[in-house]
């Protein structure tokens, strides 16, 4: 394991992890809203923001799938070393991670985990890396949205199809540099 791997996680790990946390859960409680994240310095190529995503949210039972741009051995390395996480195919990933292109053809293909009708939460989230991350874009309604708001998702008809199998689906993080939003299952998005 290379030294690189043994640097960039938390600093100050119990004000970090709590200040992480808290950031990580607003951008899922208010989806749509955008979030600065700090206290992580993973390895590129991934984001500052999904680095701290995976310190917060992944441990040894986290099954994690990493698309082709973040399958890299540094990044293996620094999440192996930081949560112990394993590295699993698309359809045993509690999270995966990478660009819009790389993480859309397994969704739409069925790939990822939708949970069950006794265990909604058995799911994957999809950390999805992206370019602009930015208040304008397709319109959020839903849970923790007073009346609408607006995010730059890649696009809007994957969300529907989403949204149609709750109480089951996936939930979403998109990742821009230190930026978050969250966009879990219950957002309508049009």
């Amino acid at each position: 394991m290379l030294a690189q791997a043994l640097e960039g996680g938390f600093r100050d790990a119990p004000i970090d992890a709590a200040q992480a946390f808290r950031g990580v859960m607003t951008a899922m409680a208010r989806p749509g809203v955008i979030c600065q994240l700090a206290g992580a310095k993973p390895p590129a190529p991934l984001s500052l923001a999904a680095g701290v995503v995976v310190l917060t949210l992944c441990d040894p039972e986290t099954p994690v799938f990493l698309g082709p741009g973040c399958d890299v051995g540094a990044v293996r390395d620094w999440i192996t070393f930081h949560t112990g996480a394993p590295f699993v195919a698309q359809p045993k990933a509690a999270f995966a991670i990478g660009s819009w292109a790389e993480l859309s053809a397994g969704l739409s293909a069925g790939n990822f985990a939708l949970g069950t009708a006794e265990y909604p939460d058995r799911s994957a989230t999809l950390i999805v890396e992206t370019d602009v991350l930015k208040a304008a874009g397709q319109t959020l309604a839903g849970p923790g949205i007073k009346t609408t708001i607006q995010l730059s998702l890649p696009e809007a008809k994957a969300f529907v199809d989403n949204a149609r199998h709750f109480p089951l689906g996936i939930d979403f993080f998109f990742t821009c540099g230190d930026r978050l939003a969250g966009l879990p299952r219950t957002t309508r998005v049009t």
